[in-house]
């Protein structure tokens, strides 16, 4: 045993080398077997193991996560997705209802790495986990040999102690980490670059997650969900993000150090993603969540989204700086898609605190954009301390001559803001709003004080529009360096 294993057996149980049980690490031979033996030798210690990955290109297929053990990947490890043959292939997706969210999010077993009802779990080191030209967003399919694939590359159902720290993430396809129903979770200092989600966390309670850099162009980089694939309603609660980057550079250049922006929209035909967001699966509730001391950088702004029936109460937002934001830089939408249970209770938000936000060189399509649904208002809303410089440039024609291009387009007059009610919550959705600082309809008990707003360019639209508001209070608001209130 090398001299680094016999540190790690000291006070964390036996120690192993997936060498030893016949792993290559070549690159070419597969090594998920010899992985998976050495997972279950140390999950057999009285008290688990520690499972080293030396310095080495592992092609793998499902590997069996266990109780009680650490997996670490040394560096210049890396566990590579290996792909599909007429021999081989991931393990299958497991039956599960799907009718609430999608295929995605309602499987785990068809993943690079997974595990389900576990305790005690360590992942970390410094190595890589690569799912490049092997795991996909799309539903899972067979393949000529009919085996079957994986869409995912971490994958948790309803573990309790999970850590996962250090590790780097690559193209990892659906989701770079699926975490559904686990509890006292931390994940810190780890680097996400991937095409699609890159962490997801949802129906989780007591998480931690801090100093990670998160690179996302085409999906969203750090989101909180609380959907129905568990078959029953559970709450995200008692949530920390801190001290986090969230980026909409193109995949893959965050890890090489480039950060290009050649790309410039995601699938959905807007602008790069890679934000935090709350939402869109959302039948739990969230509550007692904290955002603070993030960085945003060429994506999307900050989304908090219910429109599944969740209850979104208790969000703290602080310390953001945001730059390069392509759509809304706040957006605080309660909707009515309602994939949920028929006679499920319906979405509502209150006590929203958002405070010492920075933003610059922003889109001003969307405005910072607060949204209900009438009758059902977002409530309690408390912004403050809020900078944006946004781009401006747009004319009145801008705004009306979307009614020709945008499907989902209602005039002002018709309360801008209710379309798409039904459908995926997304500022663009909303159509170019009649005001380009800030958008706020169906709310009440809305806040803003120490609002500094101003355009690069000037805008012929008017700064501020409401539509169905009520007890709307503005205090200390500058718009072009002019107070306002």
């Amino acid at each position: 045993m090398s001299i680094l294993l016999a540190m790690f057996a000291l006070g964390q149980g036996l120690a192993l080398d997936v060498r030893d049980f016949g792993a290559l690490g070549d690159g070419r031979h597969i090594d998920s077997p010899a992985i998976n033996a050495a997972i279950d030798k140390a999950a057999a210690g009285v008290d688990g193991g520690v499972v080293v990955l030396p310095r080495g290109t592992y092609l793998c297929y499902s590997i069996h996560l266990r109780s009680g053990i650490t997996l670490r990947l040394e560096q210049g490890a890396v566990i590579k997705a290996a792909p599909v043959t007429e021999t081989d292939g991931y393990d299958e997706a497991e039956p599960n209802d799907s009718h609430y969210q999608d295929f995605g999010h309602s499987h785990w077993h068809n993943s690079l790495l997974w595990g389900e009802g576990l305790h005690g779990l360590v992942l970390e080191g410094e190595g890589l986990i690569d799912g490049t030209d092997v795991l996909m967003r799309e539903v899972p399919r067979r393949g000529y040999s009919g085996m079957p694939q994986a869409n995912k590359a971490l994958a948790l159902r309803e573990c309790q102690h999970v850590t996962i720290r250090g590790l780097r993430f690559l193209r990892c396809g659906h989701f770079a980490m699926l975490l559904t129903g686990v509890d006292d979770l931390l994940i810190e200092d780890v680097v996400c670059d991937t095409n699609r989600d890159a962490i997801d966390i949802d129906c989780c309670e007591r998480v931690t997650v801090r100093r990670c850099r998160v690179n996302s162009l085409c999906d969203d980089a750090i989101v909180l969900k609380c959907s129905y694939a568990l078959g029953r309603p559970k709450p995200t609660e008692h949530v920390l993000v801190e001290d986090c980057a969230v980026s909409g550079y193109d995949v893959g250049t965050l890890l090489d150090g480039t950060c290009t922006t050649l790309v410039d929209k995601a699938p959905d035909g807007d602008g790069p993603t890679g934000r935090i967001k709350l939402g869109t699966e959302s039948n739990g509730g969230f509550r007692h969540i904290r955002i603070r001391r993030c960085t945003f950088t060429h994506c999307r702004g900050l989304a908090l989204e219910t429109v599944d029936g969740a209850a979104m109460e208790d969000i703290d937002v602080s310390d953001l700086t945001m730059h390069d934001i392509c759509n809304s830089p706040i957006y605080i939408r309660l909707g009515d898609r309602m994939r949920a249970p028929e006679g499920f209770h319906r979405s509502t938000v209150r006590d929203i605190r958002i405070r010492h936000i920075s933003v610059t060189d922003a889109d001003c399509r969307y405005a910072c954009l607060i949204a209900g649904v009438e009758g059902q208002p977002v409530r309690d809303v408390r912004i403050e301390h809020l900078s944006v410089q946004f781009r401006g440039g747009l004319t009145m024609d801008d705004y009306q001559e979307q009614r020709g291009v945008n499907p989902f387009f209602i005039p002002a007059a018709r309360k801008p803001t209710e379309l798409g009610e039904a459908n995926y919550p997304e500022p663009s959705a909303h159509g170019i709003q009649p005001a380009w600082g800030v958008s706020i309809s169906h709310a009440e008990n809305i806040h803003l004080s120490n609002i500094h707003l101003e355009t690069i360019v000037p805008d012929e639209r008017p700064w501020l529009h409401q539509n169905d508001t009520h007890r709307i209070s503005m205090k200390r608001v500058w718009v072009n360096k002019e107070k306002q209130f």
